[in-house]
C-alpha cells in the first residue's frame, strides 16, 4: 500500500533530515536545515513528504522558475524502495508543475549513482547533452546536528 503524500510540516524537519542522511543526500556544503528553510520561502506547498504509519518515508522538492521545473531531494527510505513511493512522489510533483504550466522538467543526479539514473530513465527521463555548472551565492555553515525537542 502506498503511503499518503502531503505537504511538508515544520514538525517533519528531524525525520526529513534523517531520511536524507540515510539516502546519502546530505553534503557538508549543503546544510539541510538551510535548504529546508529556503524551500519554505518559495512554493512551500511543493515540498512533499510521503508518510506511512505516522513516519516520513519519502520526500521531494519541486520548483518552477517560469522556464523549467526542477526536482530536488527525491528520497525514499532505503528499506521501502522499489514499492512505488518514488514514482508516486514524482507524479505528485509533476501534477503540480503541469498545473503551473511548466513545459520541461530537469533534475540532477550524481554521475556515479547508476541506480538512481536507472530509476529516472524508467520514469521517462533521458540524459540531456549539457554540462551542469554551478556557482555558490551563499556559503552554508557546515552541517551540524541541531538539537530538536521530542
Amino acid at each position: 500500500m502506498l503511503p499518503s503524500i502531503r505537504p511538508y510540516r515544520e514538525s517533519d524537519e528531524a525525520a526529513v533530515i534523517a531520511l536524507w542522511q540515510a539516502c546519502d543526500l546530505v553534503r557538508p556544503w549543503n546544510n539541510p536545515h538551510s535548504d529546508i528553510a529556503r524551500k519554505l520561502q518559495v512554493n512551500r506547498e511543493w515540498f512533499l513528504v510521503a508518510e506511512r504509519d505516522g513516519r516520513v518515508v519519502g520526500t521531494v522538492m519541486a520548483g518552477y522558475d517560469g522556464h523549467r521545473g526542477w526536482i530536488n531531494y527525491l528520497a525514499v527510505e532505503p528499506a521501502a524502495r522499489r514499492g512505488g513511493i518514488g514514482r508516486a512522489l514524482m507524479e505528485a510533483a509533476v501534477q503540480r508543475l503541469r498545473a503551473a504550466g511548466c513545459p520541461k522538467l530537469n533534475l540532477q543526479v550524481r554521475s556515479t549513482n547508476a541506480a538512481v539514473i536507472a530509476f529516472y530513465r524508467r520514469l521517462g527521463f533521458a540524459v540531456d547533452d549539457v554540462v551542469s555548472l554551478g556557482r555558490r551565492l551563499e556559503t552554508d555553515s557546515p552541517f551540524c546536528e541541531r538539537k530538536t525537542s521530542a
